[in-house]
């Protein structure tokens, strides 16, 4: 029998390009080989096989545009369901098809589906109060609605409808300026709790051709819709950046005392899986830096699963793929996986959940330089932590200057979630387990 596949939960994403076919008509495949490549404005990720078989019929060409739901492939199995159609979650596992919409939201027990159950107390969450439908004179423009011109699905139209918004007000963050429902949300609790709409004017479009010769260089997908995740989070978080320096020559002498080792077992150890390593160790002692706001900013929900976001640098722009249960795996684990993601992010292999369900995310500027800089959180995290470059510096033991090699740190923090006590004691920690690298076996 032919069994339908068709396209994972790829979280907010929508309208994402396949780039690449990967498999034809009659090519035997494996579970977990690649069948299509798709790109959105985040990463390009592999949309996997769910089970092994024979490809009877590719549903989709190179440039198409793809959502969550849709099918892509007709796969010949020997299931004995004729009627079964087979889906991928986020992380590649085959399950019933069940009806979505574009406009539909992962829900936190989906989002927790996605990785290993982990076992905790969790204290009950507060009944959400109801809010009534605001006035769409107090949402609304007095200028005439064109909500009807503006690019947004259905169910954002009928939430726009409910709460009295006129999406011509809206700025969509979605791609190619789509309205989705968060911007909706946004625009509304922007307006409830200030009375100031968010749309500042617009920049002005300057030709600046009139003064010299100019090119024009588009933004890649994942460039724009960088961009435009970093102004929302910078609109909505506030941000304060705390910084620290780290002794970690005790470290780098521990470290390359076991390269020997970390080749044998093919993994090469950077500094950053002992970062990584570190920061558990921190966010343990501190689980508000492990954690999220509600929307209404009334609730921090704290994590009990460690999943790190490693920032990469690739041509396409920044791309957070992220480490899940960092906790649990070894340095040299640790430096596997780290390795691979970031090749998987250049490559444009990333799967779609390797860019979801972050905690806490590491920028480290490695060997390119900077003795520290303003990191911006990766909302909807509540902290991120950039690493400069480590230098030698001559350090006072008391009777004379000693050569220590020290890593500049740099905290942001969103404080509404964070004092900046929290934020001194949290970094007071990091600091002490950088520098005896035996306070992680506490």
């Amino acid at each position: 029998m032919n069994t339908e596949v068709t396209i994972p939960d790829i979280g907010d994403a929508e309208d994402v390009e396949v780039i690449e076919i990967c498999v034809s008509p009659g090519d035997a495949v494996a579970e977990n080989d690649a069948l299509i490549v798709i790109e959105s404005e985040k990463a390009s990720m592999e949309v996997p096989a769910p089970f092994a078989g024979k490809v009877a019929e590719v549903l989709v060409d190179l440039a198409d545009r793809v959502n969550a739901g849709d099918a892509i492939m007709l796969v010949e199995t020997a299931a004995a369901d004729d009627e079964a159609a087979v889906s991928l979650d986020a992380d590649g596992v085959g399950t019933q098809d069940a009806e979505r919409s574009p406009d539909s939201e992962v829900t936190p027990a989906a989002q927790t589906a996605q990785s290993p159950p982990v076992a905790t107390e969790t204290a009950p969450t507060p009944p959400a109060p109801s809010v009534a439908p605001v006035p769409a004179t107090q949402l609304a423009p007095p200028a005439p609605s064109a909500s009807a011109r503006v690019y947004a699905g259905p169910a954002v139209r009928r939430l726009a409808r409910e709460l009295g918004v006129d999406l011509a007000a809206v700025s969509g963050s979605g791609a190619r300026g789509r309205i989705v429902r968060d911007d909706v949300k946004s625009y509304v609790k922007q307006v409830l709790t200030t009375g100031v709409s968010p749309n500042l004017a617009p920049m002005e479009d300057i030709d600046f051709s009139r003064f010299g010769s100019i090119e024009l260089a588009p933004l890649t997908r994942i460039r724009a819709r960088g961009a435009s995740n970093l102004h929302r989070a910078w609109q909505h978080v506030v941000h304060v950046t705390q910084h620290e320096d780290a002794d970690v020559t005790d470290l780098e002498a521990f470290r390359e005392s076991l390269r020997h080792e970390g080749e044998l077992r093919d993994a090469k150890l950077t500094p950053l899986p002992f970062f990584v390593k570190a920061c558990i160790h921190a966010l343990r002692q501190h689980p508000q830096f492990n954690a999220s706001l509600n929307g209404a900013a009334t609730t921090l929900i704290l994590k009990r699963y460690y999943h790190i976001g490693i920032a990469v640098d690739t041509e396409d722009g920044l791309v957070v793929p992220v480490v899940r249960d960092a906790n649990r795996l070894g340095l040299v684990d640790l430096a596997r996986e780290v390795a691979r993601l970031s090749q998987a992010a250049r490559q444009k292999r990333l799967k779609p959940g390797e860019i979801q369900g972050g905690s806490f995310t590491i920028s480290s500027l490695g060997a390119i330089g900077g003795t520290g800089f303003t990191p911006i959180v990766n909302a909807p995290e509540v902290a991120i932590l950039g690493i400069g470059r480590m230098a030698t510096r001559p350090v006072w033991d008391g009777s004379a200057f000693q050569p220590r090699i020290i890593a500049p740190l740099s905290l942001s923090y969103d404080h509404r979630a964070i004092n900046g006590a929290e934020a001194g004691r949290f970094m007071a920690d990091l600091v002490k387990a950088l520098a005896d690298i035996r306070r992680l076996a506490l």
